[in-house]
């Protein structure tokens, strides 16, 4: 089955859910980036943490994520599009670490000092909306959860998991957020937070029921509608002309140590992994855009 993303709301319209399963592309992208088993894990739980919150856009919106901790993996990227697309990349995905008491140690692999950035293209035109908090805790949905509530001003909580298959790579992977909303009833908030405290592993609603299972677990006798489900995928949306923007923010002067250097530049892309290479007589083109830009 496809994976999914599934938007409901409470009957009485104070309690916003989102749950997606995500395993299938936290799987393929994981194997792009090679992944250590640690790493994975972080990369699934982030990958499901930026779908759910590209749910929450408007046609033609983006969203990024960016964690950057003192830890061996250095940084994580996730972006979303509103259409369901998301993709990923982690600065070194080959750092790995050994279980603490039983658990996977993500917030040791990220670090406990750092920031969370959160970024919005909003599709308005002009510069992208920013956010950035403190890392609460590295354990990726306490730290989103704690940007939408600080940030953002509405209370949230999200869960986020994945596991590994005998083969190393990604078995499950998916996430919830509950968000009150400004009308939202106390009495079904206490039932929700209780049934979200003694919620069995999400691997295991997941495999039994999807997303819509997962809902269905949350709400418990709370009346709610389930306003759209869609698809979730991998799109990268690199390109040759995404590459020449990119090497254009270089500036005219190491294009042209480049070009001195080499017979031509090779870039591979973070998210797919896709290789480009630009000959001289391209360096040649950009050194003169560049040029131009700076006024030199």
């Amino acid at each position: 089955m496809a994976d999914q993303i599934v938007r409901a709301l409470c009957l009485s319209g104070g309690i916003r859910v989102l749950v997606c399963n995500a395993s299938l592309l936290a799987r393929e992208i994981c194997q792009l980036q090679q992944a250590s088993a640690t790493a994975s894990i972080a990369l699934s739980r982030g990958l499901a943490g930026g779908a759910l919150m590209g749910a929450l856009l408007k046609d033609g919106q983006r969203t990024a994520l960016k964690f950057e901790g003192n830890g061996p993996l250095r940084k994580m990227i996730i972006e979303a599009d509103s259409d369901g697309a998301v993709r990923g990349c982690a600065g070194n995905p080959a750092a790995d670490l050994e279980a603490v008491n039983g658990k996977w140690n993500v917030a040791g692999l990220i670090g406990r000092a750092g920031f969370l950035t959160v970024s919005k293209d909003l599709g308005v035109g002009g510069h992208p909306y920013q956010g950035v908090v403190q890392l609460v805790s590295s354990e990726i949905g306490e730290d989103l959860a704690y940007y939408l509530t600080d940030s953002e001003q509405t209370p949230s909580a999200v869960g986020l998991g994945a596991t590994l298959a005998g083969d190393g790579l990604i078995a499950t992977c998916g996430g919830f957020l509950v968000q009150a909303l400004p009308k939202a009833d106390e009495v079904e908030l206490e039932k929700i937070m209780a049934r979200i405290a003694g919620l069995p592993a999400l691997s295991v609603l997941l495999e039994d029921g999807g997303a819509e299972g997962v809902v269905r677990e949350l709400f418990g006798d709370i009346p709610y509608t389930v306003l759209e489900s869609h698809e979730i995928f991998f799109r990268c949306g690199c390109g040759p002309e995404k590459v020449e923007r990119a090497l254009l923010t270089l500036g005219s002067q190491e294009l042209r140590d480049m070009r001195s250097k080499e017979s031509g530049a090779d870039v591979t892309c973070e998210f797919c992994r896709k290789a480009y290479h630009l000959g001289a007589a391209e360096l040649d083109g950009l050194i003169a855009q560049a040029s131009e830009q700076s006024g030199r």
